[in-house]
């Protein structure tokens, strides 16, 4: 990624107060983008969003993806030339007890965001995030690739399926046509690890939460194989493929896997045994009763694309994913000690940058404000 290119640049997200969303945001407020977010608030207490103060150095909107006229309001207000998708329903099991939500956000959301940006001028690039899940899982021992056929067992798979056929549908109907060209990509990535992740139902919060309680997680399905990453390494890859949309968007606007190498797909329980001996303590324990809604039990990524054509690459290995995520969490949480979050989340960013080869043009918060009040 080329960090000039976003140095007072303007900026749109939808889901910038969630786990994703608010890294993104940190990472562009670092690289001296004009940012503006619009979400509903912050899916969780604590947040990431509100414990590391994200919204202090961007245009805070409150809003629902699912509300058309408030979103085109927002959108045209804010004449961003990039946008990033990231409002969703997350969670495989919450799908299950609100089916017609999920759908309602992750399909018709993504519907109103690309006829949003269909009607406001300005917009150059558009990065849909979906899903690793979008894929029709046959439970491969090898990566999907982006040709591979879409599907979905349960309603949040699907939901991910839909949005990626409507992306494609606005795409070719409006987005490329009539003379004008919009970049607009949908990105794949894999289950993300990093700070700052609350929710429910994900191994990590739920791992550090029985950590603090003293007590051993237990684990539905610990031989359930995932792509695991640290959060920065497909929200780096999100940056690349925006970027290149907007230089040359017929070219690069397309769907993109951004995962791990095969060697860090591993199974559940050995993530775990990872994360405690990194901690310091800590154990887990195999749920007694393991019926329950249907989850798949492997999913692997082909990302040979982004590597090849985009020149996107893991910076960190699941040892290192795993230890900053670890650390993250043990300083967050430090009893008798007050952190700064937002300062920690940054160390974090600057340390990936690093790693990536990335060299960020920083700019102070007085040139950030002038170029704001600029636009």
């Amino acid at each position: 990624m080329d960090a000039a290119f976003w140095s007072g640049r303007k900026v749109f997200l939808t889901g910038h107060t969630g786990f994703k969303g608010s890294w993104l945001s940190l990472w562009l407020q670092r690289l001296g983008a004009i940012v503006a977010g619009c979400a509903l608030d912050p899916p969780t207490e604590p947040s990431l969003f509100q414990s590391a103060r994200v919204g202090e150095q961007l245009t805070d909107l409150r809003g629902d993806v699912r509300d058309l006229p408030a979103l085109q309001a927002a959108l045209s207000a804010e004449r961003p030339e990039v946008v990033f998708h990231l409002a969703a329903q997350p969670l495989v099991r919450a799908s299950y007890i609100q089916p017609v939500e999920t759908f309602a956000t992750n399909v018709l959301g993504t519907v109103h965001l690309l006829e949003a940006v269909r009607h406001v001028e300005s917009v150059r690039a558009v990065v849909v995030v979906t899903s690793d899940k979008c894929y029709e899982n046959q439970e491969w021992h090898w990566g999907y690739r982006e040709t591979e056929a879409l599907g979905g067992h349960d309603p949040y798979s699907a939901s991910k399926a839909c949005a990626e056929l409507a992306t494609a549908a606005w795409r070719r109907s409006f987005l490329s046509a009539g003379g004008r060209q919009v970049g607009v990509a949908t990105a794949r990535a894999g289950n993300v690890l990093g700070g700052g992740d609350w929710a429910a139902d994900r191994i990590v919060p739920d791992a550090v939460r029985a950590i603090l309680a003293g007590r051993p997680l237990v684990v539905r399905r610990p031989q359930a194989v995932r792509p695991w990453q640290h959060v920065l390494e497909p929200l780096c890859g999100y940056l690349t493929l925006a970027e290149k949309l907007h230089a040359e968007p017929e070219r690069w606007s397309s769907a993109w896997n951004f995962g791990p190498a095969d060697v860090d797909t591993v199974p559940v329980k050995e993530l775990l045994d990872r994360f405690f001996a990194h901690w310091g303590e800590g154990s887990w324990q195999t749920e007694s009763e393991t019926a329950g809604p249907h989850e798949a039990g492997l999913l692997r990524l082909d990302c040979s694309k982004a590597r090849t054509l985009l020149g996107w690459r893991m910076a960190l290995g699941l040892d290192q994913t795993v230890a900053m995520t670890a650390e993250w969490y043990r300083r967050a949480t430090a009893l008798h000690k007050v952190v700064d979050i937002r300062q920690l989340t940054l160390e974090q960013i600057e340390f990936y940058e690093q790693a990536a080869g990335v060299r960020p043009l920083h700019t102070s918060p007085l040139n950030r404000a002038a170029q704001r009040l600029a636009a």
